[in-house]
């Protein structure tokens, strides 16, 4: 889970890229921690990376920066994706995120159920196996 000379898991953001029926990748910015021999990220249960995950677990990612830009040079790492909604799974592993991102995780949290995002559908974990 190396890139170049930075471990992929120490990158504050990657590029997850997630597939289309018709192959096209969709690029989105996010917070990716370790937890054991996985790379995790925190998601909402019905976002569109989900759905196209549940019908192709192929990911790729990229270090990025806060708004998503690649950085110069920077590797494309392949992975395959697993949800996980499992409660008891879903919150051991979210607990990597919230212990690597700490006080900036819990602001986003709070944030977000004040203004009601997510509530519905919960959030999932998404659990990655690199090549």
């Amino acid at each position: 889970m190396t890139v170049g000379s930075v471990p992929l898991a120490e990158e504050k953001f990657v590029l997850l890229t997630s597939f289309r029926r018709s192959g096209a990748g969709v690029l989105t910015p996010v917070w990716v921690a370790p937890a054991g021999d996985e790379l995790v990220v925190w998601t909402g249960a019905d976002s569109g990376k989900i759905k196209r995950l549940r019908r192709d677990p192929r990911v790729e990612l990229t270090p990025c920066d806060r708004r998503g830009r690649a950085r110069p040079g920077a590797q494309t790492v392949n992975g395959r994706a697993r949800i996980v909604a499992d409660d008891p799974e879903r919150k051991r592993l979210g607990a990597a995120i919230a212990a690597k991102y700490g006080m900036e995780f819990r602001l986003i949290r709070l944030i977000g159920s004040l203004l009601g995002r997510r509530g519905g559908s919960g959030r999932v974990v998404i659990a990655i196996t690199t090549a």
